[in-house]
């Protein structure tokens, strides 16, 4: 239409194409991400090879999830399949790897089997901010979030939840044989199919019975009387709606009050924030090189 601009023909093709240096401005902030995980002895913070992409090489592999897993931080996009997506569509993310896209069991074997080197990326950022003159306030923030876990709250149970779920069995079963004796006083009347049908549905409510009376005994030796079973390590946790809660973790956070840069951060199973506050307060302290601190929680 005449009198608008007009956008590129995406069918054109152009003679010497874009670089993927020019998407990017100068003062980018990925441009700093990019400078940071560069500078990273990656192999003397202990990355192991990483082989799932073979024909890139391992070290390339390393910094790119690397780079992706720095670039989560700063976009709120922290889940495998969303990082996955990002490095397909997000030009800072495709500038940050090169282009490459590792898929998100790629990403998930990365920050599985690289833990403890990750933490300590963490500990030489703060490291770094310490170095640049950001965190020489000693003021911080400390708040914990609830993070959904792997474990689907059906395979998460708890005394009552057991409790519960036994009773509704028994309740079922009940049920059940309230029909079979119905069937046999009406006798040929009723189908044989109906009869199997309802007798097949007892037989698997009992083995069910057994199923749960083994996780139950396993879920009393436990010391907080719960189990998940996909995700051992997750509990179930009330959240701030009335009625709600969620299988996961309680990640504290303390965050400096002035660049919102995040100091410390513990990853915890207990739901409660009550007794969380003197151990991020250390860890915020010793993080900012501090005698003392002030903060909020």
């Amino acid at each position: 239409m005449a009198g608008f601009v007009q956008g590129v023909d995406r069918e054109q093709v152009a003679l010497f194409p874009a670089r993927l240096e020019e998407y990017v401005a100068e003062d980018n902030p990925v441009r700093a991400v990019d400078a940071f995980v560069d500078g990273l002895d990656l192999d003397g913070l202990g990355f192991i090879t990483f082989n799932r992409l073979i024909s890139a090489g391992p070290a390339i592999i390393r910094g790119c999830c690397s780079s992706s897993t720095s670039m989560a931080t700063s976009t709120a996009c922290r889940r495998g399949r969303r990082l996955e997506r990002e490095c397909q569509r997000n030009i800072e993310v495709i500038w940050l790897t090169g282009q490459l896209a590792p898929d998100f069991k790629t990403i998930a074997d990365f920050r599985k089997d690289n833990g403890p080197a990750i933490r300590k990326v963490c500990r030489e950022f703060i490291v770094l901010c310490r170095k640049l003159d950001l965190l020489s306030m000693a003021s911080v923030a400390i708040d914990g979030s609830k993070f959904k876990a792997v474990n689907a709250r059906d395979k998460n149970f708890t005394e009552a939840k057991m409790k519960r779920r036994l009773e509704r069995i028994d309740e079922s079963i009940a049920r059940y044989l309230s029909q079979l004796e119905t069937a046999d006083r009406h006798g040929d009347a009723v189908p044989e199919a109906k009869v199997a049908r309802l007798k097949s549905k007892i037989e698997k409510l009992k083995e069910e019975i057994i199923r749960l009376n083994a996780i139950n005994a396993e879920m009393m030796r436990s010391e907080d009387k719960q189990i998940s079973l996909t995700d051992p390590d997750a509990r179930s946790m009330a959240t701030s709606g009335k009625d709600t809660g969620i299988v996961g973790y309680n990640v504290q956070i303390a965050v400096d009050t002035q660049h919102h840069l995040i100091v410390a951060h513990e990853v915890t199973n207990v739901g409660s924030d009550r007794h969380q506050l003197l151990n991020m307060s250390e860890q915020a302290r010793d993080a900012l090189g501090s005698d003392t601190t002030s903060g909020s929680e």
